[in-house]
């Protein structure tokens, strides 16, 4: 595997990201405390073959798992498996990378229908009345 297919006309080679495994957090008795099974996955986007346009766009995002230096930095450790953990850690990269690139329509905007705009008139009248009949009676 020499790259990471992320969309058809996107691909990340895989020596632009650094995956390293360390020690995993929490239980897990004896195993967790003698391997590695954890990924650290670092992938600089500033540095990347990403186009300058690409680079923006998932910069510009708002991400939190971006650092100051411009690193997309995540850990992985949800299965007992490196290997497992490495294919979750590129597959998130994968789907941020995708989510980030994906263009927002522009919303056009629009009114309420006469319909609509009865009908909700019509609730708020049925509403009021049903919290009339609530208040106390007076003779």
């Amino acid at each position: 595997m020499d790259c990471l297919e992320v969309r058809q006309d996107i691909s990340i080679p895989m020596n632009e990201i650094s995956l390293s495994a360390v020690r995993s957090q929490g239980a897990g008795g004896q195993h967790v405390n003698k391997t590695s099974t954890a990924i650290h996955l670092r992938f600089d986007i500033r540095a990347s073959s990403l186009t300058e346009e690409q680079k923006q766009r998932i910069l510009n995002g708002g991400d939190n798992r971006i650092n100051n230096a411009g690193e997309f930095v995540i850990k992985v450790q949800q299965a007992r498996s490196q290997i497992d953990n490495r294919d979750q850690a590129l597959l998130q990269l994968k789907l941020f990378i995708i989510k980030a690139l994906k263009v927002q329509r522009m919303r056009k905007a629009t009114r309420p229908t006469k319909s609509a705009k009865a009908k909700r008139i019509e609730t708020k009248k049925q509403r009021g009345q049903k919290k009339q009949l609530r208040q106390k009676v007076t003779f």
